[in-house]
C-alpha cells in the first residue's frame, strides 16, 4: 500500500506535543483516551499489538499482547486490514514481512533497538565473506536488511531448538545476541558457532553483580532471566556455587515467563520471584499472577525506545495515519523466508 490514509478527526489530536526529549505528549490514558482510541481504531480497521514491555496503559489498550514473533503471527492471521504495532522498529518490520499485503503502522518510527542496530546489513555481508559454508542464525530482534541475509532466524525461546536442527558439523555464525549465543553454546555443547558481539544496551545492564547481591537477599526465590540479559552465566555460576538452589534459576523468553508465572499462580504460590528483563514485562506477570511477587533485578532497566510509544504517539499514528512501514518486496521476500523456518521449530508462546 502506497497511498497516504486520510486523516481521522479526534478531539484530542490538538493536546499532543512534543515534550522537551522529544517524545510525542500531552494526552493521559485515561478512559476518555481508550475510548477514543478504540473509535479510531475502528475507523482504520485496525488491530493494536503491543509488546510486553510497553507502558502499562499501552499494553492495556491493545488487542493482543506478548513477544514481538507471536504478535506478528498474530497479525498475519487477523482480518483487520492495518496493522498498529507499538514496540520497536523490528518489531514492525517483521510483522509486514509476514503480512505484506497489510498495512503496518508504528505509533514511532523513531522507536529503534540497540540490539537490532548492533549488526548491519554489510557487517553481516562482510562475516559471511569470512565464513562462505557457515550457516546464518539471526535473532528476530535484528533488522529486515539483516533478516535478508539469514538462513534462518530465532526467538529466544526457540534458539536451541533452531541451532539443534542444523547438523552438527555445519559451521554458525550467530547474531546480534552475545547474550543469547552464549546460552545456545553452551546449552549445545557445540564448539563451532561463531557468536556476534551486539547486545541490548538495557538487558546487558542487568549484569551479575546486581543479580548476585539481589539473589543473596532473596536465597528462596525463583530467578525469571531472559537470556538477552547480562547476568544469565553468572545465574547458573551462584547455582553451582550453592547461593541459590538450580531449581530456581529459570531462563526464559518474556512469552515463557508468562507460561511460568501462570503455572506458579496455579500451583497458589505466595512467594517472591526475580525477574531479569526490561520492568514493562512485570505488569502482564502481575496480571497473570497477582498473588505473587514480582522484583525485577534492576529496577531501572527500562528501554527508552518502548516508552517511545506513549499514549499520545498512538493516538497520533491513528489520526493521522503516521507511520507506516515500507519494505521492497525483494526484501520481504527474502526476509520471509528465515521466518518462517524459525516458526516452524520449536516453542513459540501464544499472544494474549
Amino acid at each position: 500500500m502506497t497511498e497516504k490514509l486520510t486523516q481521522l478527526d479526534s478531539p484530542l489530536l490538538a493536546h499532543i506535543h512534543k515534550d522537551a526529549t522529544g517524545l510525542y505528549n500531552g494526552i493521559t490514558g485515561n478512559k476518555e483516551w481508550a475510548t477514543e482510541i478504540r473509535r479510531l481504531a475502528a475507523a482504520r480497521d485496525a488491530v493494536i499489538l503491543a509488546h510486553n514491555y510497553e507502558l502499562p496503559e499501552i499494553q492495556d489498550i491493545a488487542d493482543y499482547t506478548g513477544d514481538s514473533l507471536a504478535l506478528s503471527r498474530i497479525a498475519a492471521k487477523d482480518p483487520h486490514s492495518t496493522i498498529v504495532f507499538c514496540g520497536v522498529h523490528f518489531m514492525a518490520e517483521t510483522a509486514k514481512i509476514l503480512s505484506p499485503d497489510k498495512r503496518v503502522l508504528i505509533p514511532d518510527a523513531r522507536a529503534g533497538c540497540s540490539l537490532a542496530n548492533s549488526i548491519t546489513a554489510e557487517e553481516l555481508a562482510a562475516w559471511k565473506a569470512d565464513y562462505p559454508d557457515a550457516i546464518v542464525v539471526s535473532y528476530v530482534n535484528t533488522t529486515a536488511v539483516v533478516k535478508a541475509l539469514t538462513d534462518i532466524c530465532c526467538t529466544s525461546s526457540n534458539a536451541v531448538d533452531v541451532v539443534k536442527s542444523i547438523p552438527a558439523d555445519q559451521e554458525i555464525l550467530f547474531c546480534p545476541d552475545q547474550f543469547l549465543g552464549a546460552h545456545v553454546k553452551r546449552e549445545t555443547g557445540r564448539d563451532n558457532i561463531h557468536i556476534w558481539m551486539g547486545e541490548c544496551h538495557i538487558h546487558a545492564g542487568i549484569n551479575g553483580d546486581v543479580l548476585a547481591a539481589t539473589a543473596r537477599q532473596h536465597p528462596d526465590s525463583d530467578l525469571y532471566i531472559h537470556p538477552e540479559c547480562g547476568c544469565t552465566t553468572s545465574a547458573l555460576y551462584l547455582a553451582q556455587e550453592g547461593v541459590v538452589p538450580q531449581k530456581h534459576v529459570k531462563i526464559l523468553s518474556t512469552g515463557g515467563m508468562l507460561e511460568e508465572a501462570e503455572e506458579a499462580e496455579k500451583r497458589g504460590d505466595q512467594e517472591n520471584v526475580l525477574v531479569a528483563t526490561e520492568i514493562g514485562m512485570l505488569h502482564q506477570l502481575k496480571a497473570a499472577a497477582p498473588d505473587v511477587t514480582f522484583t525485577p533485578i534492576n529496577p531501572h532497566a527500562a528501554c527508552p525506545f518502548m516508552k517511545m510509544i506513549t499514549p499520545a504517539a498512538l493516538l497520533r499514528c491513528l489520526t493521522l495515519g503516521e507511520d507506516e512501514i515500507h519494505l521492497d518486496k525483494d526484501t520481504i521476500d527474502a526476509a520471509y523466508r528465515p521466518v518462517e523456518r524459525m516458526i516452524s521449530i520449536g516453542h513459540t508462546p501464544a499472544a494474549r
